[in-house]
């Protein structure tokens, strides 16, 4: 017996944030998580490019590879997880990591662009403050056994 799924609701219900963008890199759907991730409403976010979370400095880099994966159909964050730093409406920096992947017409055609993503600036704060703890104390013993 197959139950059907109301997919507004699984939207909303989502704690990750998802991103719909068109062959142009244009937000068409953004989710209530996306909107507690990134600071922007749907209102504000559908429509406008996806630069509004993308770094100024990352950009161009973004979009070789977008319209790459729009033109070949092809992406390798399907099923491997892409981090990368992203910005908040208020210019606060976040660390996030998501998955891509590919809407494509009845012909096989790329159309959109789903980006399910998470925010990890909590996890990658902690990792950077325990590499700078390792390091200070691996040049404390380097100090000590040189003394």
């Amino acid at each position: 017996m197959t139950t059907a799924v109301d997919l507004a609701q699984l939207m909303d219900a989502v704690a990750d944030a998802i991103v719909v963008c068109d062959k142009a890199g244009d937000i068409a759907l953004w989710n209530p998580a996306a909107e507690r991730m990134f600071g922007f409403t749907p209102d504000e976010a559908v429509g406008q490019s996806l630069d509004i979370i993308i770094p100024e400095r990352q950009r161009q880099r973004h979009w070789d590879g977008y319209h790459e994966t729009m033109r070949t159909g092809v992406t390798r964050y399907g099923t491997t997880l892409l981090r990368v730093p992203a910005i908040h409406k208020d210019g606060h920096a976040l660390s996030i990591a998501f998955t891509v992947a590919l809407l494509a017409s009845p012909a096989g055609e790329p159309t959109h662009i789903v980006s399910v993503i998470r925010d990890e600036t909590a996890r990658w704060k902690e990792e950077r403050d325990l590499r700078k703890r390792l390091a200070d104390a691996e040049a404390q013993m380097k100090a000590a056994t040189q003394a």
